[in-house]
């Protein structure tokens, strides 16, 4: 992060603990403004990193024509609205069309598109068009399930509600046994 967007995010943070009716030079708060600036320039780095320096090419030749399947990537985002947290799981699949991609470049694109302020519908489609972009496989699918703290710690306050999206694209969406065996697969139990 560079030193104005710095000074800036910590100014503004002095300000909001004014306003909130804190002194923000009692000794509990006194960093808290550093930490806060800190704070926002990870959880929101997705908005400065390069897909195509993520990838690093690792965009393979593939023979596999069989789904291709990776669960339970953890993700966490924060609330366009609210400016709060939201995390969960994703599960994505996809079938290759000559072109594979490693495994661990899923996790990443997750977090490419979660690292910004987001809604968790958006989300899901900038993962599965990220993907469909960049391999043009025979489908793609996602799905997300998120826990929202807009939910859980404020308004209706419903402690145990889950929102799933999903975005099925190409082979997924045209064929309902494809879109089943998926659906199926990510509902099995983790090793």
């Amino acid at each position: 992060m560079n030193d104005d967007k710095r000074k800036k995010l910590e100014a503004n943070t002095k300000n909001l603990l004014e306003l909130l009716g804190e002194d923000p030079s009692r000794e509990g708060l006194i960093n808290t403004p550093k930490r806060v600036a800190k704070a926002w320039d990870f959880l929101t780095k997705g908005y400065s990193e390069n897909l195509d320096e993520l990838i690093n090419n690792a965009i393979f030749e593939g023979e596999s024509k069989d789904m291709v399947i990776v669960k339970n990537i953890e993700f966490y985002s924060l609330c366009e609205h609210h400016m709060i947290p939201f995390y969960g799981k994703a599960h994505i699949g996809y079938i290759p069309n000559g072109k594979i991609i490693g495994l661990s470049k899923l996790a990443r694109i997750t977090d490419l598109f979660s690292q910004r302020l987001q809604v968790q519908e958006r989300l899901t489609n900038q993962i599965a068009l990220c993907l469909q972009e960049v391999l043009n496989p025979r489908g793609v699918a996602v799905v997300l399930e998120g826990k929202h703290f807009c939910m859980l710690s404020r308004g209706v306050q419903k402690q145990n509600s889950i929102a799933t999206s999903s975005s099925m694209l190409g082979i997924f969406r045209e064929k309902e046994s494809t879109r089943n065996e998926f659906l199926k697969l990510i509902e099995m139990n983790n090793i």
